[in-house]
């Protein structure tokens, strides 16, 4: 027996550090023993080993910020090209999209889309632009495409006319939750007892978490407040943040990188706070949800489309007043909260849990590439 060879390209680290690597990392679990993997990483030293039978391809993280970026994939481009023998090439987000012409002259290739990273705030105006290009130039390649948010999905057909396959993200619903490692961490930052909880791998506007400060402050919350995530990346937006703080028990603790860790943080919190103007669809909101830790999160699109009201407690977008009103319901309806939690970690068990989507990949890699077949 054979099994036909598939190659990624977009996924910059390995072992994950959360995000789009999250996704592609538990697709890759569940499916390595129907096909043979090539992952294209920047050099780490637990690359090689991080899932056994992968083979991986480093090379060094450029010290170039966007640029690099763009650098490395043309290098991992450059050696498909000349070295690579796949029967499938997946290229996951859209930044990687300018080299979809020259990989689909060689290779089958399935490009997903993750989000519209222009809506973001860390890029500049260039940066923007480039990515709304970047969009483009996935729409009219000739990848067989897909997104992970049907929001998305909808948008692309609606703008473009091209139907994009909606296959959502998935989590690994038996992860564990390192609750001692979580008192630890909350120790060290004078954290004891109850708190509510606020985490992205870095702080930045378009996460929103000057909206829940602005709201808790209205409230006059007396509580304590734990924020985790990078605040180096954006410093201009970290000391708003801070001073936004002023007055109220606020922790920042910096970037969580340990999954469990950052589990067994959620699961003791009281509440999550999911503030996010923009998303694509978010593996942090399905991993609360596995939790069973209540959710206060905002109603754009990309959220409402993964639970419904009787699964989380939604506020108006950006409207911080309406935030304020939500959660102090919140606070006064722990029971119905309590509710909420478990009806959404139902549902993450159900219908997001990662072996169920790892199958919509299976299905796809068969359709195009072919799975298992005799040698």
């Amino acid at each position: 027996m054979s099994k036909k060879r598939i190659a990624i390209l977009g996924v910059k680290y390995f072992p994950s550090r959360g995000g789009v690597s999250r996704v592609v990392e538990d697709t890759i679990i569940q499916l390595k023993d129907q096909f043979d993997f090539t992952i294209y990483c920047y050099t780490h030293e637990d690359a090689q080993e991080n899932i056994p039978g992968v083979e991986v391809v480093q090379f060094p993280e450029p010290p170039m910020g966007a640029l690099g970026v763009f650098y490395f994939y043309l290098k991992c481009t450059l050696h498909m090209l000349k070295r690579g023998d796949f029967d499938l090439v997946h290229v996951h987000k859209t930044d990687a999209a300018f080299f979809l012409p020259m990989l689909t002259k060689k290779f089958t290739v399935i490009a997903t889309s993750h989000e519209a990273p222009y809506k973001r705030d860390k890029w500049s105006k260039l940066g923007k632009a480039y990515f709304r290009m970047m969009e483009r130039m996935f729409i009219r390649s000739k990848a067989l495409i897909t997104s992970i948010s049907s929001p998305l999905s909808a948008y692309y057909l609606e703008t473009y006319g091209r139907e994009v396959k909606y296959i959502p993200n998935g989590v690994d619903i038996t992860l564990q939750a390192d609750e001692f490692a979580a008192e630890q961490r909350l120790h060290k930052h004078g954290v004891e007892g109850p708190y509510v909880f606020f985490a992205a791998r870095r702080i930045m506007a378009t996460k929103g978490p000057q909206h829940m400060l602005k709201a808790l402050k209205k409230l006059n919350y007396q509580g304590t407040v734990v924020i985790a995530g990078d605040t180096t990346q954006l410093p201009a937006f970290t000391k708003q943040c801070e001073e936004l703080a002023q007055g109220l028990n606020v922790k920042f603790i910096g970037y969580v990188d340990n999954k469990e860790l950052l589990m067994g943080l959620v699961k003791k919190a009281d509440y999550f706070f999911f503030p996010s103007e923009t998303e694509g669809m978010s593996i942090m909101l399905l991993e609360v949800g596995c939790m069973g830790t209540p959710i206060v999160a905002s109603d754009i699109p990309e959220n409402t489309a993964v639970f419904d009201p009787a699964e989380l407690l939604y506020f108006r977008n950006k409207d911080v007043d309406d935030l304020a009103e939500k959660f102090e319901w919140a606070m006064n309806h722990p029971e119905e909260m309590i509710q909420k939690a478990e009806k959404a970690q139902a549902r993450v068990f159900h219908e997001y849990n990662r072996e169920a989507v790892a199958q919509h990949y299976a299905n796809l890699y068969i359709e195009t590439a072919g799975g298992v077949v005799m040698a």
